[in-house]
């Protein structure tokens, strides 16, 4: 058994050295770069169409008291800023050619990387707090319409809702999306140092 357990102990200490071409790498990681961009894309996509329908709502529907405009201002200018940050990010991963230039496009990375840190740890808590805000607001004249019990329901459910966002959705999220972008930087890096040191034949 102990014999086992050294031998063992031996395979998972030796590594094995996969070559892979950087022609073939590009090809691994063109998926996951449109991946990745389709998935910002995405999220503009949605953030963009939440602002629209909450400014047609405020267009459309008429409020009786001015908590409930200072809640769709704050919603609004929050959905905003969010939306522009996650545009400029977007825009350092689509706009080099990773193909055509892999070492700029992994610089790009790297910052896209340090923005992400950021949108999930700061900003997302201005972002949350910018949100509750807003919603306490709007919630002020539209929970005089409902009953106790309702009036109950509504809040219960937008405070579990936002804890759930705020902690376990979020963790999964940043957990994948760290997982995701540092595999992707690993490859570029492997890339460039194969295209910077060709194979001697």
């Amino acid at each position: 058994m102990q014999a086992f357990d050294q031998i063992q102990e031996l395979w998972q200490k030796h590594e094995v050295e996969v070559k892979v071409s950087a022609d073939e790498m590009l090809q691994q990681v063109k998926k996951e770069v449109n991946g990745l961009k389709l998935k910002s894309a995405l999220n503009i996509l949605g953030m963009s169409l939440s602002f629209i329908a909450i400014a047609a709502l405020w267009i459309f529907y008429h409020f009786d008291s001015w908590t409930t405009h200072v809640g769709i201002s704050i919603t609004l200018a929050a959905i905003g800023v969010y939306t522009v940050i996650l545009y400029r990010d977007h825009r350092l991963i689509a706009k080099s050619d990773y193909t055509v230039h892999p070492a700029a496009y992994l610089s790009a990375l790297k910052i896209y990387q340090l923005n992400r840190y950021k949108l999930y740890d700061s900003l997302y808590w201005f972002y949350t707090v910018a949100l509750s805000l807003g919603m306490i607001f709007y919630f002020i004249e539209m929970l005089s319409y409902l009953s106790l019990i309702q009036k109950v329901i509504a809040v219960g459910l937008t405070v579990l809702w936002m804890l759930f966002c705020s902690t376990l959705l979020r963790k999964a999220v940043i957990k994948r999306e760290k997982e995701r972008i540092a595999l992707l930087i690993e490859k570029f890096e492997r890339i460039s140092s194969q295209i910077s040191q060709p194979e001697r034949i």
